[in-house]
C-alpha cells in the first residue's frame, strides 16, 4: 500500500491572537484540534508528514506528530527546512525546541543551500508538491505564507483541510 503524505502549514507566534502564550485556553484549543486532525489523518493512511519546521504551528505539528509517532511508529516525520540559518535569529530557547525536533525527525530536507530571498516561498511549494494533503491553520489573513501555499495547492489540485483560528481578527476563514 503507498503510503499517503500530508504537509502542514500555518502561521508564527506573532499572527495568532495570543502570540507566544501557549498557555492561552485558544492556543491548548487549537493543539488539541490540530492534534485531533493528524490523529484522525493517520487513520486515513497518512502516514508521512511534512512540516516547514518555522516557529508557531509548524512546530507544534511537528512535535504532535512525534508524540504520535510514539505510540505508532509507522508515521513518519519529514522536516522540510528552507535553509540552513533558518533558526539562526530565533531565542536560545526556540533553537533548542527547534534541534530537538530535527534529532528525533526520520529525514531533514534543505530547499536551498543558503538563505535568499525566495527561500522561504521555494520551501512552501515544495511541501505542497510533495504532498496529497494541506493541512493548514489559517486565521483568513488574505496575505502572508499561509495563504500563499493555501493557494498553491488549490491551483495544484491538492486537497486542502482548514483549521481555523479561534479568535482572529480576520473575516475570511474558510
Amino acid at each position: 500500500m503507498e503510503r499517503k503524505v500530508c504537509a502542514i502549514t500555518g502561521h508564527r507566534p506573532q499572527k495568532l491572537p495570543w502570540r507566544r502564550e501557549e498557555t492561552d485556553m485558544r492556543c491548548a484549543a487549537l493543539k488539541a484540534a490540530l492534534r485531533n486532525k493528524l490523529e484522525a489523518l493517520s487513520g486515513e493512511g497518512y502516514c508521512d508528514f511534512l512540516s516547514g519546521m518555522a516557529e508557531g504551528v509548524d512546530t507544534w505539528a511537528a512535535e504532535l506528530v512525534l508524540e504520535l509517532r510514539d505510540k505508532n511508529p509507522a508515521l513518519k516525520l519529514h522536516c522540510i527546512l528552507p535553509c540552513r540559518e533558518q533558526a539562526d535569529k530565533w531565542s536560545a530557547s526556540a533553537r533548542e525546541r527547534y534541534r530537538k525536533i530535527l534529532d528525533r525527525a526520520d529525514s531533514v530536507v534543505y530547499v536551498n543551500r543558503s538563505s535568499g530571498k525566495t527561500c522561504m516561498l521555494e520551501r512552501d511549494r515544495f511541501l505542497v508538491d510533495h504532498a496529497e494533503l494541506l493541512l493548514a491553520v489559517y486565521n483568513g489573513e488574505p496575505r502572508g505564507g499561509t495563504a500563499a501555499t493555501l493557494r498553491y495547492a488549490r491551483r495544484g489540485g491538492k486537497t486542502v483541510v482548514v483549521l481555523p483560528v479561534e479568535g482572529s481578527k480576520h473575516s475570511c476563514v474558510e
